[in-house]
């Protein structure tokens, strides 16, 4: 398997295109004739939409839905649910297979590390998301490298909210930890989000108003109470 340092090494831009660096590591595949096994993490269906479409063209990918930051627990296990649902209806829609896989919710760990970080009062997209990118990536890595996957990558890129360039360096950076490529991406170009968008009106998919931890969450005024309500309502059914 192609390790995309390589790729990286070769291109004299001080701002990696991370989308160029994956259609090459793709064209790499292509010529080896091989179809990679990749271990996708996950955020929330919406995230997942068009990277499905646009991976399993080209490698076996395995959705890792490993979030524990998201508050309230009902509104984890409906973002868990929404996941699972769309995986379901796409293989059904596509033909495609796409395996999934879901960790523990282990909220009291993500709490205390941004608590011993004291990371509570950074804001959205600051240093308390820096170190969630790379709780979760990291995850993803130890649980590609356990079951053998040639790629762990995240999902995450897709969203313009979220820093495309630091996400791949903290990937870039764990995978020279363990024995497993990182697949760097930057799903939002080429349209991708504006696809996501469609993906997620055609399969009817619900798109969650805030990231997903108490800390954002709070600080966007966003109303737990109803979130937590609509939530237990959804699971129920």
């Amino acid at each position: 398997m192609i390790n995309s340092e390589e790729i990286i090494k070769k291109m004299s831009n001080q701002k990696i295109n991370y989308d160029s660096v994956l259609k090459k590591v793709i064209t790499s595949w292509e010529k080896q004739k091989i179809r990679p096994k990749i271990l996708l993490h996950s955020c929330c269906a919406p995230c997942s939409t068009y990277t499905l479409e646009y991976l399993c063209e080209y490698a076996d990918v395995t959705i890792y839905f490993s979030n524990s930051n998201i508050y309230p627990k009902s509104e984890y296990q409906r973002r868990a649910t929404v996941q699972q649902t769309f995986i379901n209806d796409f293989i059904k829609n596509t033909g495609k297979k796409v395996g999934y896989i879901e960790a523990d919710y282990k909220p009291n760990e993500f709490i205390k590390m941004v608590k011993n970080n004291q990371l509570a009062e950074e804001k959205e997209g600051g240093k308390r998301c820096t170190a969630c990118f790379n709780m979760r990536l990291d995850l993803v890595a130890q649980e590609a490298l356990e079951r053998n996957f040639d790629y762990f990558g995240s999902a995450l890129t897709i969203s313009p909210k979220k820093n495309a360039q630091l996400i791949n360096q903290i990937g870039m950076d764990i995978q020279k930890i363990y024995s497993v490529n990182y697949l760097p991406s930057d799903f939002k170009k080429n349209k991708g989000y504006e696809r996501s968008i469609e993906l997620c009106k055609e399969y009817d998919i619900y798109r969650q108003c805030y990231c997903g931890c108490v800390f954002s969450a709070k600080q966007q005024g966003v109303d737990l109470k109803r979130i937590n309500k609509e939530a237990i309502e959804f699971n129920k059914k």
